[in-house]
């Protein structure tokens, strides 16, 4: 769903400028209208967002429910780490009452389940006594958005609906510019992964996603049909990424025992010259310009087929 709201993303026209493009759908993504990216993100989000917040929000609470609690569990997974268990808490709701909300809001399409990959911990044998951070540790099971537009609006706009009903912008302005970075940064991980996905014709990815366990988290972690093991980073950083986090990296990988085939690593302004110097066959770069490649045969006149309020 993500691939098809990017490629159909409704914009006047295509900037030069790939970066921008993804800045833009980080917070459009799935709205449904047409977004004039030669103008300023802030003001699109005045005058697109909030002060259409009346509208916008009735028809999310039509999808949602207008349950404080429901919000509450939303805005959790917008700003959290995803996680079911710590999303519950943070919106102080039991395990059951999570559950029960988290099955409505996946009923309405508004979040999608990611499956967590990490193994249980293995007895030596069978009355073995477990480490206390082992033993209390929790799989849990990461939520996530169906469209970058419902994830803003539940980290940003939803926190603070009382200043936005009576027209103040200015805390809602103040904390983007503070997260901006951060916030896109989401929308770029899923991003490059759908990249990595369509790059792998030859020998196709059968299993995707991003890896977390009690240790160690890995934005990329893939295995293609042949078995090789694909791990990346993204980074969405105004400065170029150098060696330093490779090193990371391939540090988070010994922690768990892989061994990766390939490391794919996205940035958002590329790489030092002595990372450029690594690539190759085994180590693979990508900054936001290589993204061009997912819009290929897009025209701006396609409509999105995600979420689209009703205009009427």
């Amino acid at each position: 769903m993500l691939l098809r709201q990017f490629r159909s993303f409704h914009v006047r026209h295509f900037p030069d400028d790939m970066e921008r493009l993804i800045e833009y759908f980080a917070v459009f993504g799935g709205l449904g209208w047409e977004i004039d990216v030669d103008q300023p993100l802030e003001s699109l989000i005045v005058t697109h967002i909030l002060d259409n917040y009346g509208h916008l929000y009735n028809e999310i609470c039509r999808r949602a429910t207008d349950d404080p609690s429901y919000h509450r569990l939303l805005s959790a997974v917008a700003v959290g780490d995803r996680r079911m268990h710590s999303a519950f808490k943070r919106s102080h709701m039991s395990e059951t009452k999570g559950g029960q909300a988290l099955n409505y809001l996946r009923d309405s399409g508004i979040l999608e389940m990611e499956y967590s990959r990490e193994a249980p911990p293995v007895r030596d044998y069978p009355k073995q006594k477990l480490k206390r951070e082992i033993a209390r540790h929790r799989i849990s099971h990461k939520m996530r958005f169906t469209s970058p537009f419902l994830r803003f609006w539940f980290y940003f706009v939803a926190p603070l609906h009382r200043e936005i009903e009576t027209g103040r912008y200015e805390k809602l302005l103040e904390r983007f510019a503070e997260r901006r970075q951060a916030f896109t940064g989401r929308v770029f991980e899923a991003l490059s992964n759908l990249f990595l996905e369509r790059m792998q014709q030859e020998d196709p990815i059968v299993e995707a996603g991003s890896y977390w366990d009690r240790q160690v988290e890995i934005d990329i972690f893939a295995r293609t049909a042949s078995g090789r093991v694909i791990i990346g980073e993204c980074k969405w950083t105004n400065h170029k990424i150098n060696k330093s986090e490779l090193t990371k990296l391939l540090a988070k990988c010994e922690t768990i025992e892989l061994e990766p085939d390939v490391v794919a690593m996205f940035c958002k302004r590329g790489f030092s010259k002595e990372l450029e110097q690594m690539k190759g066959s085994a180590l693979e770069l990508y900054s936001a310009k290589d993204f061009e490649w997912l819009l290929q045969g897009v025209t701006p006149g396609e409509l999105i087929r995600g979420y689209a309020p009703a205009t009427s």
